[in-house]
């Protein structure tokens, strides 16, 4: 775990079914995350074809994508993969593919608060416990055939599914981020910089810088999913039961909708008065 302190990399032949893999994409700016279920083979969530990440806004067009689906349109696909590709959801690829030119990394679960804290960009480890391999790929191989949900940077993204296979925790309060690392960092910086008082009570830069690495780092770890107190853990198969079950009544809705303006639409040109010639 010394080593870990310094680089999460790890190599291929270190690899163990069910391990918690991520590579960082766009320079740095965020990493892509999966589950290694043996073979060379990942398992991971993504937004869309060619999308591992994004939020169907015009931020979209600052975010690069390099989903193996992204590359150009006259490659041939992966002579390995290729026929597994998906246009959304969960799909397994190669690592080749998942890792698309990028650096192998290893999450670290059931590491300690000074360890956590010692890393300072968020989306690398976590307090929580991880479950036994084969357990995490069950969870994985599970959601691959039934789906995880709809895609939500904020709430529903590539580290969260990650994390929700090793762990089979899920977050029941409806207003917060959801298990990402680097989501809840992006948000205790901001919190940190914009948003806290304690900002005031020194003038000098040094005060100032130890006052917002402080708030940076409490924000990071009662986020984390180690200690949050707003979760649960929910096995696979009801996960999905309960995704299915709320779909089917959002489509039930939307039908109840269109049937009610059919009617309406129907009742007003029954009442409509007759054409005077």
């Amino acid at each position: 775990m010394a080593a870990g302190l310094l680089s999460n990399r790890v190599d291929r032949e270190d690899l163990a079914v069910g391990d918690h893999i991520y590579s960082w994409r766009a320079a740095y700016i965020y990493a892509h995350h999966g589950i290694y279920i043996g073979d060379e083979m990942v398992i991971h969530f993504t937004r869309a074809a060619g999308h591992e990440i994004g939020t169907g806004t015009f931020l979209d067009s600052f975010l690069f994508s390099s989903s193996p689906a992204s590359s150009a349109g006259d490659a041939p696909p992966c002579q390995r993969c290729g026929h597994l590709v998906r246009p959304d959801g969960v799909v397994m690829s190669c690592l080749d593919c998942f890792l698309h030119g990028g650096s192998l990394y290893l999450f670290h679960y059931g590491v300690s608060p000074a360890f956590f804290l010692a890393k300072a960009r968020g989306g690398t480890c976590t307090l929580a416990a991880s479950d036994p391999g084969d357990a995490v790929a069950h969870r994985a191989r599970y959601l691959l055939d039934k789906g995880f949900g709809a895609y939500s940077l904020f709430k529903n993204n590539c580290e969260d599914f990650a994390i929700y296979c090793k762990t089979g925790l899920l977050v029941e309060t409806a207003f917060s981020v959801g298990r990402s690392g680097q989501l809840a960092s992006l948000t205790a910086a901001f919190s940190a910089v914009a948003s806290s008082p304690l900002r005031f009570l020194t003038t000098s830069a040094g005060g100032l810088a130890v006052v917002t690495t402080g708030m940076y780092c409490v924000g990071r770890y009662v986020s984390d999913i180690g200690v949050r107190r707003d979760v649960v853990k929910v096995p696979v198969e009801t996960l999905v039961a309960q995704t299915s079950a709320t779909v089917t009544a959002m489509e039930a809705d939307v039908t109840a909708e269109n049937s009610a303006d059919v009617a309406v639409a129907a009742d007003a040109d029954t009442v409509r008065p007759p054409a005077v010639d």
